[in-house]
């Protein structure tokens, strides 16, 4: 079992008791770039919500309740579904996952703009194509005329840290790379960066101009360390991190001056040394923690290695929606790019939903994909929302993943009714003025679902 299945297993019995104790219990998010250190997350009490959400169950047996009514549910959302902050506008659906049903659908099937949501596209396909145990390679290997080839195959967490954390936790290193360099007694007189692992465009041609450099993009190469930071400590993101990383790895030799470029592996180069990343189930939970964009167009990548596809922003988007589809889910056509940074991608709140609700009863894999997104209130992108007014009721009861453009707010999640039922929902806003409105309206939104007792 991986890792994040076993906190998922874990994560599932405990709102068990959430359901009994705590009359409700879902999915939380993270923001687009950052996560609050844990000093701002709400205290948890001995008998707060954030505490029944997390402890340890008593016992694994589910409450039963009657089924969600679609009537209730739209009682319950009316009035939080047309807050100013949606700007007038708002798609969305809830399906009832133990009955299959939806409850509640408005605008649910017209493809919108899904933003970081689409990332929960990229984590199923990565998932059911390579697998949750799946660790990306890079290696190191003699080139010609005494050069060292760094041969990257698309992991976008290896650090260029030479000690203390890094960037990405259980990161592959860098300096491991170099040290083999040197164990194997090569002196270089150049570093070639292989990243022929990829192909296209590394900035995609949908993204807006000041998306990369920025620090939530970077150009997509196949060779990166630090999510594509020249250094692990920068906080913009670079335009080439690959000739970053080739530097990097100099400086780890001992030979700054060294000329770094671009290039190929020779045929049948000796292999000097090789590291992997974390396992794949991990780089999803990084990438739906912290809603990494970077992270995402590299495990789309993956998923197109895997189904033959080119490895392309529109490769690794064609190979998602195939992979979904065998999921049960129709994604439609609209996807542009595995991360959601573009404007011009579209799925709708209907595919969005759907996919939570068989990620939600499927076994295996998938799981990770639970054990991924933020909890309301508490971490992720959600960490600072849920913390006041009404939604504050959802704190510690809810996760999902937020999704954020200028002039678009979405969440898409689980929570659990005040009857005990599960519900899948989706909600876009594609209209919005505010982005702090809008979400503050979507929290409400969402957290009227875990206060209602929909039956």
């Amino acid at each position: 079992m991986s890792n994040s299945r076993a906190r998922m297993a874990g994560w599932v019995a405990a709102i068990t008791v959430a359901a009994v104790a705590a009359a409700g219990i879902g999915y939380g998010e993270t923001r687009l770039a950052r996560s609050d250190p844990p000093s701002a997350r709400p205290s948890v009490t001995a008998d707060g919500p954030l505490a029944a959400a997390t402890r340890s169950p008593a016992s694994s047996r589910v409450p039963v309740a009657p089924a969600a009514r679609a009537a209730a549910v739209a009682a319950a959302l009316r009035a939080p579904s047309t807050a100013a902050g949606l700007g007038g506008r708002l798609r969305g659906e809830v399906i009832d996952v133990a009955a299959g049903t939806t409850v509640y659908g408005s605008g649910a099937d017209a493809p919108a703009a899904p933003a970081s949501t689409a990332k929960l596209l990229t984590a199923a396909a990565v998932l059911t194509t390579r697998g949750p145990d799946y660790r990306i390679p890079t290696s190191v290997v003699a080139g010609s005329g005494g050069a060292v080839v760094l041969v990257g195959h698309g992991d976008p967490t290896l650090s260029g840290a030479g000690s203390g954390p890094t960037a990405y936790p259980d990161a592959a290193r860098l300096r491991d790379l170099a040290s083999a360099v040197r164990r194997a007694g090569v002196r270089p007189t150049r570093v070639v960066v292989d990243d022929s692992a990829f192909s296209g465009p590394a900035v995609s041609p949908a993204w807006a101009r000041e998306d990369v450099p920025s620090d939530y993009g970077a150009a997509i190469t196949a060779t990166m360390t630090d999510g594509g930071r020249a250094t692990p400590s920068a906080v913009v993101r670079s335009a080439a991190p690959d000739l970053a990383a080739g530097a990097e790895l100099a400086a780890l030799l001992g030979r700054s001056g060294l000329p770094v470029g671009r290039g190929a592996a020779p045929a049948g180069a000796r292999v000097l040394g090789t590291v992997r990343s974390a396992p794949v189930s991990t780089l999803v939970d990084q990438m739906l923690m912290q809603s990494d964009n970077v992270i995402a167009e590299c495990l789309g990548r993956q998923v197109a290695m895997v189904r033959g596809q080119p490895t392309t922003f529109a490769g690794a988007a064609a190979a998602i929606r195939a992979t979904v589809r065998t999921l049960g889910v129709d994604p439609g056509t609209g996807m542009r790019d595995a991360s959601g940074l573009a404007a011009a991608d579209r799925l709708s709140a209907r595919t969005l939903g759907r996919l939570l609700a068989v990620v939600a009863t499927r076994r295996g894999p998938l799981g990770d994909i639970v054990a991924g997104l933020p909890v309301a209130g508490w971490s992720g992108s959600l960490v600072d929302r849920y913390v006041a007014g009404s939604a504050r009721a959802a704190a510690g009861l809810l996760r999902a993943k937020t999704g954020t453009l200028t002039g678009v707010s979405a969440l898409a999640g689980l929570v659990h009714d005040r009857a005990g039922r599960l519900l899948a929902f989706a909600f876009i806003a594609d209209r919005t003025a505010s982005t702090p409105a809008a979400e503050a309206a979507l929290d409400t939104v969402a957290a009227r679902l875990a206060t209602c007792t929909c039956t």
